[in-house]
């Protein structure tokens, strides 16, 4: 099987690809690595829905995958899904798009105009790994959540469970190209008021890693 690792950053991944064999690759900006059967590129793009979506558009052009994977990190709005938990993203929204009306946010569709904003993944790969993992509504944002009437405001407006700066432009550009994937992510920390005292980074990247390399060994 042929398997692409997409991830805003290094860290994220690190302790994965630390477990599997590196091979040469003929792209500059993709690695190569093998674990068991499988073939794996690791597509590193940077933080944000722009570079994302642009990267992996790119990427998914150029090779057919067998399964496309997203690893990283988020936040939770909610509070029984604590610090350290990973969870399978399994709808995504891009959460600005739309237009201020004074304390009003207006959707694409409430404003009539065409583009997509909502991602849902019907087709999720058949795997036991992934399939124990709490399913979740996302969203993806340019700004991460920090201040109480904003946070209040969004979960009002879309009751997301979890949050990343990436999953819906991933998500957007796998069904684009029309390859099955999966958003998995490990929460870092609950979405408040920015307070990095009260961040388990260590544990989720941990986490995230023994459930990565799970959910490889059983595609």
């Amino acid at each position: 099987m042929r398997i692409l690792i997409v991830a805003a950053t290094d860290p994220e991944v690190a302790q994965i690809l630390g477990r599997m064999y590196s091979t040469p690759t003929e792209d500059p900006c993709v690695d190569t690595y093998t674990h068991g059967a499988h073939e794996i590129d690791v597509l590193i793009t940077g933080v944000g829905m722009v570079a994302t979506a642009s990267w992996c558009s790119r990427t998914l052009t150029q090779t057919t995958y067998d399964l496309a994977l997203n690893l990283g990190i988020c936040g939770s709005f909610d509070e029984f899904i604590e610090p350290g938990t990973v969870v399978h993203v399994v709808s995504d929204r891009l959460a600005e798009l739309g237009a201020e009306d004074g304390d009003r946010f207006l959707t694409l569709e409430e404003l009539e105009l065409p583009g997509e904003c909502e991602f849902v993944n019907l087709d999720p790969p058949s795997n036991p790994e992934i399939d124990q993992l709490p399913a979740v509504a996302g969203i993806t944002v340019n700004t991460v959540h920090g201040h109480a009437p904003t946070i209040a405001a969004v979960s009002a407006r879309f009751r997301p469970q979890v949050e990343s700066m990436e999953g819906a432009a991933f998500m957007s550009a796998c069904l684009m190209h029309r390859v099955q994937f999966a958003q998995v992510r490990a929460v870092s920390n609950l979405v408040e008021r920015r307070n990095r005292e009260s961040w388990r980074m260590a544990d989720a990247i941990r986490n995230l890693s023994v459930s990565a390399l799970r959910i490889i060994d059983q595609s």
